[in-house]
């Protein structure tokens, strides 16, 4: 997943189901309407594009909905990209429409939210003449700058759709947050990762809420660290990739939280790490596989000597996918990919 970061989910899904365990005096209190609206926001960006009075574009003021976004205009090139796995049906699908010209933003987001998938993107001429094209991100609840899963994925389709870019193998995408640069190498796609735009230890207060959140001790929480590329990422660290697996979230407590949990595996295993994403920030309960997030991390877990400098991390299988991610320090810069399988070609009308 893997952000113009995107609007908050309105209506969120439910990813588990059951009477939430009993909370002990010392947990955050659940994150209500009420309780969000009397703390800061996690992700401030988001709430400017939800709100025109804090200087975002009235046309993103409310959700999309069929009836007030513009009817078909013609039909379109359309894939569906499953990325982060060779085995298709097994990494995290992303929408890619590969002509997005004179579609606006509610109709975007009005299909991204059709979809129900954790982005949509659309593929656009680029208005720097550095890239090789510009793309939209949306998650079912809004616009992101900069995602990970959905840049390789489009990058696969376009690529898979005849375009080139002007440097053999190398693509140039123009985003919300910038320029990113995309290795191809064979099946295999990469990104540079971002710049983070906020970093540094957590406070006190959001350590309970996201102890709380994940039903754990707070001392189970081994590091912490802003890893904000863009979504607005926090990121957590718990002292195995199985107490990862393990977890129980309460979705009610972490509510909007934008939020990563870690851990490694044992010494000559496989794969260095583990790694959930919880986004009801942007309207995903659980993300199968999170580009912008793994990124992240290893910019924080490669500096501080966590994790060596080439890894591999493994996401998705508590939601049922089996999420593959190869992350390598190139000069400097960490780089995130894995391979891509085109899994729908066709058309659509939009």
């Amino acid at each position: 997943m893997d952000i113009l970061p995107g609007a908050r989910a309105r209506g969120r899904r439910s990813c588990t189901g059951g009477a939430p365990r009993n909370s002990s005096p010392n947990r955050a209190r659940p994150c209500t309407a009420a309780h969000r609206a009397s703390r800061p926001s996690q992700t401030p960006a988001i709430d400017r594009l939800l709100d025109p009075g804090l200087g975002g574009p009235a046309e993103w003021a409310g959700p999309a909905h069929p009836h007030t976004w513009s009817p078909v205009t013609r039909t379109r090139p359309f894939a569906q990209v499953d990325v982060f796995t060779r085995v298709p049906y097994a990494g995290n699908p992303v929408a890619v429409v590969l002509d997005g010209t004179d579609l606006d933003s509610r109709a975007m987001r009005a299909f991204a939210a059709w979809t129900n998938l954790s982005e949509t993107t659309f593929v656009l001429p680029p208005s720097d003449p550095r890239a090789d094209y510009r793309l939209r991100i949306f998650t079912p609840g809004g616009e992101l700058p900069f995602a990970g899963h959905p840049t390789l994925g489009s990058a696969h389709a376009w690529w898979g759709a005849g375009g080139r870019p002007s440097v053999p193998d190398e693509v140039v995408q123009e985003c919300g947050a910038g320029l990113v640069p995309i290795r191809r190498e064979g099946d295999t796609w990469s990104f540079r990762a971002p710049d983070l735009v906020r970093e540094g230890p957590l406070d006190d207060d959001l350590l309970d809420t996201i102890a709380a959140g994940l039903r754990i001790p707070r001392a189970e929480i081994v590091g912490h660290q802003w890893v904000d590329n863009g979504p607005g990422w926090a990121a957590v660290r718990m002292p195995t990739a199985q107490a990862v697996l393990d977890l129980e979230p309460d979705h009610g407590v972490l509510g909007d939280l934008v939020l990563g949990v870690v851990g490694t595996y044992p010494e000559g295993s496989e794969r260095q790490l583990e790694v959930r994403a919880f986004c009801g920030g942007v309207g995903v309960v659980e993300d199968p596989v999170t580009g912008s997030l793994q990124a992240s991390v290893a910019q924080w877990l490669t500096r501080t000597g966590v994790l060596p400098p080439d890894y591999r991390a493994g996401q998705g299988r508590r939601v049922g996918r089996d999420g593959d991610v190869q992350l390598r320090t190139i000069d400097g810069r960490i780089w995130a990919g894995g391979a891509c399988v085109t899994c729908i070609r066709g058309t659509v009308d939009l």
